[in-house]
């Protein structure tokens, strides 16, 4: 075991930490109730100008609404035009038989009129079992319904056919670069489905440059920004570069957490982004934000339908009131706060931190005895349930659930420790490693529920041997067994053998199928040596459970012991 020096230590580094907690408890309650304040006081100094401030977050509320409906209904009619093309009866089975040259020009002519209908003039479907990727538009020829070229998974420019495919929507929308004209596209890449079996993808692309312009021509950028962000954070559009080269410029791409510091608006941010699950529906609404920095002082942030994508609008309003005439009653209620911040402190060490103290002494005692009764499991509050808790979870991690006897988990964690220990005056270890003699074949014969009944006999007649308090015996996994003997000598190591074997013999359990007796037996095997540093537990799991394989091929029901200093040697 640890010496009692370590454990204080531990307890004591326990109690700083508690200490430490107790204290940012103390400056957080006070900044919060002082930020609660401010808060109060800025809403007060505020109330001639609410009006304004409250037209602000309307209008922003408004233009970010505004603008995730037009940007929403140029993708919907998209998105219903790909999912008729997707549905076609003429498409599917073209893709279910594409090289019948007759449904595939049925395919094209169907999607051909539909065609006309969308933003763009033309398609691209791939299939999904030959990777060809074919190129549709309103004047295609019979040379053209051939495949232009073949996916490939390892061609980035592909990965827009590949991550459609194996997701588990109708469609994903993606803002990629059209290389030929340098312009960000919008592409719609819709599946298409047969009795729930991809066939393939169809893809069209929307000039997203063209959408940015049309978008924000109408705003009046001295006093609102807008900007489109997708579900990453990334501004694919913003209104404050319209009259830049830049707006259009293919390789812009800015994280929105990156322009801008105002730590509300970013933590709105934050929460919006790490909310979306996928596309939006018709119910979700804009959020609106006071913005407490910066030239805005509204922003907005509006999903838009049927995307991953959200508008963000940013208003100017900079009515407010100077502050400095409310300074001595600022002063006086922010004393009073903070006084009684001090003393919600004071209760709250009373309430927690003490009781919380004593968990943590506790805690540390079990770390060193088992044993060792958990403060508060009998409190009718949060804190017994939270000292129940770890109980059940101590109990669950280090005890196996069949036997009640160690688990695999602790026999390692306690064995480790026992040789740090004993490794410092190269102190006597004794290992056992015990197996029930063909116990597959009692399982065989009486069924598990009958072997588990065995199991936990056999698991309580080898720890009824086991009296002293560095001593246990764990389940090693299955039928095996682990008996760890701190101290002790070959001389003592063998007995405790022979104690185990005769305990499991007057359980006198019928075992008709086994070779070796008419009742359930264990084989063992021991090794014993002095623990120096460097060895590791898993050196005398491995010797020991050499000896249990020579007891078993000398037939069973027997120990034999392996010198561990001898294999050393």
């Amino acid at each position: 075991m640890l010496s009692e020096h370590t454990v204080k230590k531990g307890l004591h580094q326990s109690l700083l930490g508690k200490g430490r907690i107790a204290v940012r408890f103390r400056n957080i309650n006070v900044a919060l109730f002082a930020l609660a304040f401010f808060s109060m006081v800025i809403a007060l100094l505020v109330t001639f100008g609410s009006i304004i401030m409250k037209v602000s977050a309307d209008y922003a509320g408004h233009y970010a609404t505004s603008s995730a409906y037009v940007l929403s209904t140029r993708i919907i009619k998209e998105i219903d035009l790909m999912a008729k093309a997707a549905r076609s009866n003429a498409v599917i089975e073209w893709l279910a038989d594409e090289y019948n040259n007759d449904k595939k020009i049925r395919a094209y002519e169907e999607m051909s009129s539909i065609i006309e209908e969308l933003y763009s003039n033309n398609l691209y479907v791939g299939l999904n079992k030959s990777l060809h990727q074919y190129k549709v538009d309103e004047d295609y020829t019979t040379d053209s319904t051939l495949p232009f070229t073949t996916l490939d998974e390892n061609n980035s420019s592909d990965a827009w056919y590949f991550e459609c495919i194996v997701s588990d929507k109708d469609y994903l929308l993606t803002i990629g670069i059209d290389y030929v004209l340098r312009k960000k596209r919008v592409w719609l890449n819709y599946k298409v489905m047969q009795n729930g079996i991809p066939l393939g993808i169809i893809c069209t692309g929307l000039d997203f440059s063209h959408m940015a312009g049309e978008l924000f021509s109408q705003y009046d950028n001295t006093s609102l920004r807008g900007l489109i962000i997708d579900k990453d954070g990334i501004i694919h559009m913003d209104s404050s570069l319209l009259s830049s080269k830049d707006f259009l410029h293919h390789d812009l791409e800015a994280l929105i957490q990156e322009e801008f510091s105002d730590s509300v608006f970013l933590l709105a941010i934050k929460s919006h982004l790490s909310s979306i699950q996928g596309y939006f529906k018709a119910i979700d609404k804009p959020t609106i934000i006071e913005l407490s920095t910066g030239p805005y002082r509204h922003a907005a942030i509006a999903p838009i339908r049927f995307t991953n994508w959200s508008a963000v609008i940013l208003y100017n309003s900079s009515s407010l009131l100077s502050m400095s005439l409310f300074m001595p009653v600022i002063a006086t209620m922010l004393i009073l706060l903070i006084a009684f911040a001090f003393a919600s402190n004071a209760m709250g060490f009373h309430l927690i931190f003490m009781p919380l103290e004593k968990l943590v002494r506790s805690l540390a005692r079990l770390k060193e005895n088992k044993g060792e009764r958990i403060y508060g499991v009998e409190r009718n509050d949060e804190l017994g349930t939270l000292s129940n808790t770890i109980k059940d979870l101590f109990t669950e991690a280090n005890y196996d659930a069949l036997t009640g006897i160690y688990n695999r988990r602790s026999m390692e964690s306690n064995l480790q420790r026992i040789m740090e220990f004993l490794s410092r005056s190269n102190s006597l270890l004794s290992v056992l490693m015990i197996d029930i003699d063909y116990f597959k074949r009692y399982n065989d014969t009486y069924g598990h529920e009958k072997g588990d009944i065995c199991l936990k006999a056999v698991a309580q007649a080898l720890a009824y041997n086991i009296p002293r308090t560095n001593d246990f015996v764990a389940r090693y996994g299955g039928e095996e067994f682990v008996v760890v003997l701190p101290s002790t000598d070959r001389t003592g190591a063998c007995m405790m053998a022979k104690k185990l074997l005769d305990n499991v013999r007057m359980l006198n359990m019928p075992h008709e199928n086994s070779s070796t007796a008419q009742y359930v037996t264990i084989s063992v095997g021991v090794t014993t040596c002095k623990v120096t540093y460097g060895q590791s537990w898993e050196e005398y799991l491995k010797y020991a459970d050499e000896a249990l394989y020579m007891s078993k091929q000398s037939g069973r029901n027997r120990y034999t012991y392996l010198d561990f200093t001898e294999k050393q040697k």
